[in-house]
C-alpha cells in the first residue's frame, strides 16, 4: 500500500515536472523571433538610423498614468511586462502596441428575470466596478475583456439569484453581492481583471405577489395592535382595582379626589362651575324619607 502511495506521488511529481518543462519551453519560444524575424528587426534598426529625424515621431509614443502598453513584435509578446506610463520606443515596421486603461469601470447588468428557489420570478438588475490588474492577460487571453465580464456578470447574476429564497433575497443583499464577486472574480483572473465590487441595486416583485405581502403585513400589524390594545385594558381595570381597595380603606381619600379635580378643572379656562356634594349627606335625606 505505501509503496503503491509512493509511485502514485512520483508519477504526480513527474507529471508536475513535465507541464514546467513545457511551460518553460512555450515561453523560450514565444520570446524567440528566429532567425527570419532577427534580420527584420535589424532591417528595422538600420531603417531608423538612415531616416533617423523622421522616424523619431514615429519610434517615440506616449502612454499617460492610467495606461499600459503590450508590445506585440512579429506578432509576439516582446516582454513579459506592459510599457509605461511615460515615453517607450517601438520599431516602426516589427512592433505593435495595444494600450490598456487600468482604470476601474462600472457597467450596469440589465434587469434579468429570475426564478428564485420557492418558485417566485422576481426582476432584478444590479452595477458592477472592475479593473484590469494585469494588461497581458487581458490583451492575449480574450478577445475583448470588457465585453466578456458583462456578459459573465449576467449569467452569475442569474445562477447566484436562482439558489435563493425570496426571504434571503430581500434581506441579505450583501452576502449575494460578495458571493456573486467572488465568482467573477475567480472566473475572470485568468483575463487579467479584479472584481472590485459588486452590489445588487433593485428587485422588483410582481403587483399580484406586492398586493399579496402588504395585505400579510397590514394584518399583522392589526393583530399586534389588538394585543397591545387588550394588554392595556387589562393593566388599566387591574390598577383601578388596586385604586378602589385603597380609596375604600380611607374614606377621606374620595374627597381628596374630589378636590384634585376641582383643581384640574380650574386650572382650564371655562365657565362650568362644579359643587362636589358628598354621598353622606344624601343618604342621610334619604333614610329620612
Amino acid at each position: 500500500m505505501i509503496s503503491t502511495t509512493s509511485n502514485t506521488a512520483d508519477m504526480v511529481t513527474q507529471g508536475k515536472f513535465q507541464i514546467n518543462a513545457e511551460d518553460n519551453v512555450e515561453d523560450k519560444n514565444s520570446g524567440s523571433l528566429g532567425c527570419f524575424g532577427w534580420m527584420l528587426v535589424i532591417i528595422s534598426l538600420l531603417f531608423i538610423g538612415v531616416t533617423f529625424p523622421i522616424t523619431l515621431f514615429m519610434c517615440v509614443k506616449i502612454v499617460n498614468e492610467y495606461e499600459r502598453a503590450v508590445i506585440f513584435r512579429l506578432g509576439r509578446i516582446s516582454d513579459r511586462k506592459p510599457k509605461g506610463p511615460g515615453l517607450f520606443f517601438v520599431l516602426p515596421c516589427t512592433d505593435n502596441f495595444v494600450k490598456v486603461d487600468l482604470r476601474t469601470v462600472s457597467f450596469d447588468i440589465p434587469p434579468q428575470e429570475i426564478l428564485t428557489r420557492d418558485s417566485v420570478t422576481v426582476c432584478v438588475d444590479g452595477v458592477v466596478y472592475f479593473r484590469i490588474h494585469c494588461p497581458i492577460s487581458s490583451v492575449a487571453n480574450v478577445s475583448n475583456a470588457h465585453l466578456s465580464t458583462r456578459l459573465l456578470a449576467q449569467t452569475t447574476l442569474r445562477n447566484v439569484l436562482g439558489t435563493k429564497n425570496l426571504a434571503e433575497l430581500l434581506s441579505d443583499r450583501e452576502g449575494i453581492s460578495l458571493s456573486m464577486q467572488e465568482s467573477l472574480d475567480e472566473a475572470t483572473d485568468p483575463w487579467g481583471i479584479k472584481v472590485e465590487r459588486v452590489e445588487i441595486k433593485d428587485v422588483k416583485l410582481p403587483q399580484q405577489l406586492q398586493r399579496a405581502m402588504a395585505a400579510e403585513a397590514e394584518a399583522s400589524r392589526e393583530a399586534r395592535a389588538k394585543i397591545i390594545a387588550a394588554e392595556g385594558e387589562m393593566n388599566a381595570s387591574r390598577a383601578l382595582k388596586e385604586a378602589s381597595l385603597v380609596i375604600a380603606e380611607s374614606p377621606s381619600a374620595l374627597q381628596l379626589r374630589y378636590l384634585q379635580t376641582l383643581n384640574a378643572i380650574a386650572a382650564e379656562k371655562n365657565s362650568t362651575i362644579i359643587f362636589p356634594l358628598p354621598i353622606d349627606v344624601m343618604s342621610n335625606f334619604m333614610q329620612r324619607k
